[in-house]
């Protein structure tokens, strides 16, 4: 099944090769948490502050268990600071 990830700010350094400015096209396995996606993409846990599935912010406990599905989008940010 087919997902879009969206990494930004420094995190797109994670994209895969050939992805778009900030996002990817993902094939993944059925039963793929939030977590699984980020961990095959090398994304280290504590740079993932800000994560939400098809818009909806995800409590950290949320992502290892929360299941993508066909068509989900996950959007991460890193912590971010500036004034």
């Amino acid at each position: 099944m087919e997902i879009t990830l969206k990494l930004f700010a420094n995190l797109r350094d994670y994209l895969p090769e050939g992805s778009d400015i900030h996002n990817a096209k993902l094939v993944i396995q059925e039963g793929e948490t939030a977590y699984s996606v980020l961990e095959r993409c090398r994304v280290p846990r504590e740079m993932a502050h800000l994560v939400l599935l098809n818009g909806v912010y995800l409590q950290p406990e949320e992502r290892e268990r929360s299941v993508l599905k066909e068509g989900d989008t996950l959007a991460v940010w890193p912590a971010v600071a500036g004034g």
